[in-house]
């Protein structure tokens, strides 16, 4: 067996794993509100107040700007470049599940691959994460679990497989952390100062 089909294979198993575990009520629903952009306008409103109060006004606007690019390339990218790109069919669209998967919201677009949801929240939490460490030093790790969780209900509410959101999900770290390097590039250069040692702050990718 080649390592594509061996792949394919175990996607398709981990997804039909993942859709049957803790498949109740509760759950279902728990799932739904974690994939709804109005649940999440308290976190956002929570990120611009907080920057707001911890940064300059130039330094806040530039983290506005960067979190909308993020979220931009990465919807993007993954919705207009890579999706029709790879041509991937959704869980919803394969004959084989039929019997078998659950599809709690309605199938949307063909293509799947590679979760757009995973991508822009995982940008999100990313640019997050950095330019907080950033502005604060502090590392609000939550914000990938976060991320984590949204993609995780993607795959249990029937409209990817694992590897939708484990690309989508690799792809938003990318653009996350580029934004994050302009981001702390412009907010030294705006303070005229560079870190002690130099270099930047963030890992290379």
């Amino acid at each position: 067996m080649d390592i594509l089909k061996w792949l394919l294979e175990a996607d398709r198993e981990i997804f039909l794993f993942i859709q049957e575990t803790g498949a109740t009520g509760i759950m279902d629903h728990l799932m739904m509100a974690l994939r709804t952009p109005a649940v999440w306008i308290p976190l956002y409103a929570f990120m611009l107040i907080w920057v707001a109060r911890n940064a300059h006004w130039k330094t806040a606007a530039m983290f506005i700007v960067c979190t909308v690019m993020a979220f931009g390339l990465a919807d993007y990218s993954s919705a207009s470049i890579f999706k029709p790109l790879i041509e991937r069919p959704r869980p919803c669209y394969a004959d084989d599940l039929a019997e078998l998967a659950r599809s709690l919201v309605g199938c949307g677009g063909q293509y799947g691959f590679p979760s757009s949801h995973a991508a822009n929240h995982f940008a999100l939490a990313c640019f997050w994460y950095w330019s907080i460490f950033i502005i604060k030093g502090q590392k609000w790790w939550w914000l990938f679990a976060w991320a984590f969780g949204i993609s995780y209900a993607q795959v249990y509410v029937g409209k990817h497989y694992p590897l939708d959101v484990l690309a989508g999900g690799f792809l938003g770290l990318m653009i996350g952390t580029w934004m994050a390097k302009l981001f702390e590039w412009w907010h030294y250069r705006q303070l005229r100062r560079q870190p002690v040692t130099g270099k930047t702050s963030l890992p290379p990718l």
